[in-house]
């Protein structure tokens, strides 16, 4: 009977195959919008309570995902409604006291406090306003938060609301004793006395002749001298913001200490980009970004000292290294020279304070604004004084996982006097312990491998952490004990597992996937070899699943400089007579594609697939500068963009070449973004190893690209032009041989139209005529409609097809 069951089973399921089965892969097929393929689960989180997990799904084939939740006592997804949306705690953002019996949530922009012992909720605020970043207080007997610009407390046992900061805008909205802001120039204000001896002249002169402005003035010097003398309350100090704006209105666990930034934004020359195809038939101007190179804002950080009334300016002259100049100015001597006699401090970016749980130490993140540094200084709260926790410096740029930021779980603390924070000190992001006090650091991880993501248990006394560390292209969960640093693997499956851990950590919600594996999400134990359970099983219809989708061969090839190079291969059954191959190039950013998990380019995987079907081998390599391989991978473009990463790509043509029999003179390219930047530069420099290539949205100068990416790796045109001139495709373009497809989007907004138009006359004026522009007037970077999608890969197609199979 078993097997009766069985054959009917296996026979159904040819039967629906062949149902939805229609035929070869196709550009419109695979080019459709998205939900043809399935609906994956995305953005997990759990209840305060640990009894419902949320997430975002759309297996309705809706326009947009909606929110679903599971119970544990239930486990099947159900839909949430609009009442349980609204009373939902949408952030899944909980600010708990020391002791956990009390926690703090924001709900429509209002604070709530709940008891979490009796699971009674209290409205604290009900305005219009927003308010904003709760927190426990004053020895936790008040909760402060923030509204507007300014700090407020609530008493937990009066219910008291006090102002704890008074922010005024404005110039010359106030002078304050502080030193926060000066006093700008202009007439003096009413009533006082002239400032120079004209109008003092002028002011003695009427008072003399005027009877009436003479009495006033005694009257109102008496009236004047009256209220000075009467008791007053204590006035809030004013923080004065000019022509500044606040960022990171803070204050300390105990509410002594309140710290904020005070940033001036810089006069760049922004960018516009016109928009063609409107509703009302006028061409609309789109606001852009300024570009690389452009005067960059400047900051100040305080700290009010309440109980001194006291405000310390933090100053940059005592952080070491602050006037160490980068290695690259020694290529243009002149300019060393100059420098070296001028030695001022450079610019800096200020973090935020962070603060021990009870305000006992703080710590604050510095980085120079030249991206070669990043300090961690310790603050010393009797002192006002800041000294040095930790260093890290890098000649290219400070990167990788954890590092570029604060926040967001990549720094805090285990007790009053220990901090946790991670640093590519080594070459791998790794996570370390830094004794405040004496100074000392301690690595709990080490080898060469990343560590992805951290989050610190409830007790503290493990990390949960996601490493590459069984592959780079893997990430695995692992519990690490913070005592001994021994850490236990939970997750089992290859693939990548992007793990939320239940507040009472009994249970993960695991977003999975593999290689041909769409996402999925499952409920483990929080244990090794724990329990699952598949809660969704939707990412793949009963269509795709018609096709056999390949698993691209992952593979190591070794590039000419000895490196390993990560990479995956589409082979195909029956090889074109040409033995034609295609690399498919990532886009950047810092993206990692030869990788075991479902890869967010789906629809260039869906590609690769036609193309192998089509008689090609297609191969996409994580080449110099992709991400999950450390720092040197990731630094190895820095100051030539289109160097050890375009020479990357052409061992991997070698590679096709020595073991599969690939025609050298049948290879194409194609890759958006970066991809289509790498795409030109093959093109250009490499003519007689690439035969056709397309560049989608691909940045032709870097000179016009954006400055915080652009000035990282290339550092800035009018400092470092020789890094430009060898990395953009623009200067080159005399060396086309082969053919050239461009595809662009007019609205893009990150790389703008004005690239592809500026490369395009280029290539007039060269003569060049075996090119392509196709342009997209509704689209920006990342393309929206199904229509463009199938164009482009239309045209991509038919270049590879046309060249390529001579």
């Amino acid at each position: 009977m078993k097997s009766c069951t069985a054959l009917c089973l296996l026979l159904l399921s040819f039967g629906l195959n062949a149902q939805v089965s229609s035929g070869p892969l196709t550009v419109e097929k695979i080019m459709r919008d998205p939900q043809w393929m399935g609906s994956s689960p995305s953005s997990p989180f759990w209840s305060q309570d640990g009894k419902r997990l949320y997430f975002m799904w759309n297996p309705e084939k809706a326009p947009a995902d909606s929110l679903y939740y599971i119970s544990l006592d239930d486990r099947k997804p159900v839909k949430a409604t609009p009442l349980q949306k609204q009373e939902l705690n949408a952030t899944g953002n909980y600010v708990y006291n020391q002791a956990r019996t009390a926690y703090l949530f924001i709900r429509n922009g209002d604070i709530f406090y709940t008891d979490s012992k009796s699971g009674r909720t209290r409205q604290i605020t009900q305005t219009t306003d927003t308010e904003s970043n709760p927190q426990f207080c004053f020895n936790e007997a008040k909760l402060v938060y923030t509204r507007g610009q300014n700090l407020y407390a609530w008493d937990l046992a009066g219910g008291e609301t006090i102002q704890l900061t008074h922010i005024k805008t404005g110039e010359n909205a106030g002078g304050s004793s502080s030193g926060i802001s000066q006093r700008a120039g202009g007439a003096p204000p009413a009533g006082k006395t002239g400032s120079n001896p004209q109008e003092q002249w002028l002011q003695n002169d009427q008072l003399a002749y005027f009877q009436v402005l003479k009495e006033r003035k005694i009257k109102k010097e008496l009236a004047d001298a009256y209220n000075k003398s009467l008791p007053k309350e204590k006035e809030l100090r004013s923080i004065v913001l000019d022509d500044r704006n606040l960022q990171g209105l803070a204050i300390s666990p105990d509410g002594r200490f309140v710290s904020y930034r005070l940033s001036r934004p810089a006069a760049a020359k922004t960018t516009i980009v016109p928009s063609y195809v409107t509703e009302s038939g006028f061409t609309i101007d789109i606001p852009g970004r300024s570009k690389v190179g452009a005067v960059q804002g400047s900051n100040e950080f305080y700290i009010y000292d309440r109980e001194k009334d006291t405000v310390y300016s933090i100053k940059t002259d005592s952080i070491p290294g602050i006037r160490d100049l980068p290695d690259y100015v020694k290529d243009y001597p002149k300019e060393l020279e100059e420098r070296t006699k001028k030695a001022v401090n450079r610019p800096v970016s200020f973090g935020s304070l962070s603060w021990s749980p009870r305000g006992t130490n703080a710590v604050m993140e510095i980085r120079s604004q030249d991206n070669k540094d990043r300090w961690l200084m310790s603050f010393d709260r009797n002192t006002g004084v800041f000294r040095l926790l930790d260093r890290q410096r890098d000649e290219a740029w400070i990167g990788g996982p954890g590092t570029s930021g604060f926040g967001g779980f990549s720094t805090g603390w285990i007790d009053e006097n220990t901090y946790w924070f991670r640093s590519e000190v080594t070459g791998y992001s790794h996570l370390y312990l830094a004794n405040i006090s004496t100074g000392e650091k301690r690595a709990l991880t080490s080898g060469n491998y990343e560590v992805q993501q951290v989050q610190l248990s409830v007790g503290k006394k493990y990390f949960y952490i996601t490493t590459n560390e069984v592959h780079p292209g893997e990430q695995q969960f692992y519990r690490l004990s913070i005592a001994d640093g021994k850490k236990e693997r939970i997750s089992t499956l290859p693939g990548a597992h992007q793990v939320t851990v239940s507040p009472d950590e009994k249970l993960l919600a695991d977003l999975y996937s593999a290689s041909t594996r769409p996402w999925e999400l499952y409920l483990q134990e929080n244990k090794a070899g724990g329990k699952t359970e598949q809660v969704t099983d939707k990412a793949r219809s009963d269509e795709f699943n018609a096709y056999s989708w390949r698993e691209p061969e992952l593979i190591r090839f070794t590039a000419r400089d000895g490196a390993g190079v990560y990479a995956r291969i589409y082979k195909p059954a029956t090889p074109h007579p040409n033995k034609p191959a295609v690399l498919f190039v990532h886009g950047a950013g810092y993206l990692q594609n030869a990788h075991k998990w479902w890869s967010s380019y789906f629809r260039e995987y869906m590609f690769n697939n036609l193309l192998a079907d089509n008689g090609y081998y297609v191969m996409d390599i994580d080449y110099r500068g992709s991400a999950g391989y450390g720092r040197d991978w990731r630094t190895g473009i820095y100051r030539h963009m289109g160097g050890k990463d375009l020479t990357d790509q052409v061992d991997a043509v070698n590679y096709l070449i020595k073991n599969f029999g690939v025609n050298p003179q049948h290879v194409g390219l194609y890759g958006g973004s970066y991809g289509g930047f790498i795409t030109l530069m093959a093109l250009f420099n490499e003519p007689d190893v690439f035969a056709a290539g397309a560049a989608l949205r691909p940045v032709t100068d870097w000179a016009n690209y954006n400055h915080g990416y652009t000035s990282n790796i290339l550092n800035e045109p009018y400092t470092d032009s020789l890094a430009y001139r060898r990395s953009s495709p623009y200067y080159f373009a005399e060396g086309l041989k082969g053919s050239l497809l461009i595809c662009h989007g007019m609205v893009d907004v990150n790389v703008h139209y004005q690239d592809a138009v500026k490369l395009v006359q280029r290539l007039i004026e060269l003569g060049k005529d075996n090119w392509e522009l196709a342009s997209y007037p509704m689209e920006d970077h990342g393309f929206v409609e199904p229509s463009s999608w199938t164009d482009e890969y239309k045209r991509i197609f038919r270049l590879f097809e046309t060249v390529l199979k001579k």
